[in-house]
């Protein structure tokens, strides 16, 4: 084989010009992989350059998605890539004047009674994966949440979870119960005397304690929990989120307790932060209430007011 042959076929300039809208803007890597796989769509349907493209060629590449089956997702996000492609990178706004993106269907998640989120927890394979289950199920972290957590994201004072960067590219505060945080150090100490686990790294290392666990082997450890358990709800190929929504709690709430697999009512919970938009909770809607509930939060703030800066998680040893 010719060293030509071994050759990375070259970009095109108005692949490249789409690419370096895409990076000065920083879209997420997979975003922009979605945004060209839609533009490659519409090359394949044209045959041609897509930014020869007209407005009727747009409609009827629309009607073909439809009628091959696109889901709606999948139909959405193929017009959202073009629109990036024609609005900034061709700078001819008029072409998807008139593209719609289509209504999705509202359903309901399919999530665990509190008994079959017990069982669950207690299939896990090892106890890496029963503990990063358990915070899922009872911090409502979401699975992406989960694998990016460190050692320094547990504040065992203030009994709180950071999580960085989660939905939405935002930083928020999770609560931690008691049990919770017992399972946390017993993981903390084995993955230490075992040499999993760096100083201030990863809370839950994947192959190695230099990289993060990845989202599709905490699905993979949720399926095996499950079909160990005899659960049959987690037919989804991404199953961890029914974690994050069974049966009670969301963000910035107080957790559920592991141990109890969901004990607590959802009407149990209250606000980490709670915030002017967020509604008060049923039979409390006074702002009064408000008031005196960030009051009880701040007074349990350590000394100096820094109440938003946690503490290392260094004294658990």
């Amino acid at each position: 084989m010719t060293p030509s042959a071994l050759t990375v076929p070259a970009i095109s300039p108005l692949r490249q010009r789409m690419l370096d809208d895409m990076r000065m803007r920083k879209l997420e890597p997979r975003t922009q992989e979605a945004y060209i796989r839609a533009v490659r769509k519409l090359a394949a349907y044209l045959k041609r350059s897509p930014d020869t493209a007209t407005v009727e060629d747009l409609r009827n590449f629309q009607l073909h998605l439809v009628d091959t089956g696109s889901s709606p997702v999948t139909l959405n996000a193929t017009l959202t890539g073009l629109k990036f492609f024609f609005d900034i990178t061709l700078g001819r706004i008029e072409l998807m004047a008139k593209m719609q993106p289509v209504k999705l269907p509202r359903t309901l998640p399919t999530v665990l009674s509190c008994e079959e989120a017990s069982r669950l927890l207690a299939a896990a394979h090892n106890i890496k994966h029963q503990v990063a289950l358990s915070v899922a199920y009872g911090a409502g972290l979401r699975a992406n949440e989960v694998v990016n957590l460190r050692v320094t994201d547990i504040d065992s004072e203030r009994m709180t979870l950071r999580v960085e960067q989660g939905k939405g590219a935002k930083d928020r505060y999770a609560m931690l119960s008691p049990v919770l945080l017992q399972r946390l150090r017993t993981w903390w100490h084995l993955a230490h005397s075992q040499g999993k686990m760096l100083p201030g790294g990863w809370l839950f290392p994947g192959m190695t304690p230099l990289e993060p666990l990845s989202i599709s082997q905490l699905n993979r450890a949720v399926h095996a929990a499950a079909e160990a358990a005899g659960i049959h709800k987690c037919h989804n190929p991404h199953p961890a989120p029914q974690l994050c929504h069974a049966p009670a709690g969301a963000q910035g709430r107080y957790p559920r307790d592991p141990g109890a697999a969901g004990a607590q009512e959802a009407g149990d919970h209250i606000d980490l932060c709670p915030r002017r938009h967020r509604p008060a909770a049923r039979g409390d809607r006074s702002a009064g209430a408000h008031v005196a509930r960030l009051r009880g939060l701040c007074a349990a703030a350590p000394p100096g007011g820094r109440r938003h800066l946690p503490r290392a998680w260094g004294h658990l040893a």
